[in-house]
């Protein structure tokens, strides 16, 4: 059954999704600083990865101007993560996963302004579409949210830019098919990322504590289901699927993110808030599947 899955693009985007949904309410459950939980993350996903990479003898001399680029996506995704696991505890896991989710523009912009791609009216319109939806989710009145909610606001745009700028790095690293594999770069990015956090808690003068075992857990579902068994089998099957379904497919994980939170943390959502979700996710979609050309 789990090995049908995995060899079925779309069955394996939408468990991947499904279970991507629940990496923010493990952050938030954790009950340990943001920047320590990003660590664990990455520690037990590594550890998980490095043992697939020694199964399949994936270790290997590779070209080393790659191994630089993955060691640079690794720093990136240190930020990213930073910013994002922050902006739950500002925001919520709900919220703070939509705001990730802005990267879709964010990539479309950097992909006018450097690689002079054309811009589509579909994306013009997604734009407005998406801070309105936005506005909706917040509250209207922008200038009455308390200073640590506009904080964390801000963190979750602040990832979806750091999240744009891995992908664009992860985008060029898969780009030789003659020496890639995704395994073993995976691996690669989560060990240099894990190095990053490890000097960011060090010198922070931060715990490496993890305080029971409702944390542990947690921590260790982190590691192995977001970052090993999601990662892998969302990276592994995108490029089989087209762009549109891939798109909306991959919504399932911010739309069940603010739902987990509106059920498990009692998020208080009034009509206007789901008619900003829908908006939002809506917006998100036309931004990922504007640039699909017709086949």
């Amino acid at each position: 059954m789990i090995k049908e899955i995995f060899s079925r693009p779309v069955p394996a985007i939408i468990m991947g999704a499904v279970i991507i949904s629940f990496s923010s309410i493990l952050v938030n459950i954790s009950n340990v600083h943001s920047s320590v939980s990003a660590f664990y993350r990455m520690f037990f996903g590594s550890l998980f990865l490095i043992c697939i990479c020694f199964v399949k003898k994936e270790f290997k001399i590779r070209k080393l101007k790659k191994n630089l680029l993955a060691i640079a996506c690794g720093l990136v995704f240190t930020f990213d993560l930073l910013a994002w696991h922050s902006s739950i505890g500002y925001v919520g896991p709900g919220l703070a996963t939509i705001l990730g989710n802005f990267q879709v523009f964010v990539l479309s912009i950097v992909g006018f302004m450097i690689f002079k791609e054309k811009i589509t009216m579909t994306f013009v319109l997604s734009l407005p579409l998406a801070f309105l939806g936005l506005f909706l989710i917040l509250g209207i009145d922008i200038d009455h949210l308390s200073r640590s909610y506009s904080i964390g606001v801000m963190l979750g745009l602040v990832t979806a830019v750091f999240y744009s700028m891995f992908l664009l790095i992860l985008r060029k690293l898969q780009s030789d098919k003659n020496d890639f594999s995704l395994v073993f770069y995976l691996m690669l990015i989560s060990v240099s990322c894990l190095f990053f956090l490890g000097c960011w808690i060090y010198a922070s003068n931060q715990s490496f504590q993890i305080p029971d075992i409702t944390t542990f857990s947690a921590l260790l579902c982190l590691g192995f289901f977001i970052q090993c068994v999601a990662w892998i089998m969302i990276s592994n099957a995108l490029p089989k699927v087209k762009a549109s379904h891939a798109g909306l497919i991959l919504l399932l994980q911010p739309t069940l993110s603010f739902i987990w939170d509106v059920l498990f943390f009692n998020r208080q959502t009034g009509t206007a808030g789901w008619a900003g979700v829908m908006i939002v996710v809506t917006a998100i979609y036309l931004g990922m599947t504007s640039k699909e050309k017709p086949s």
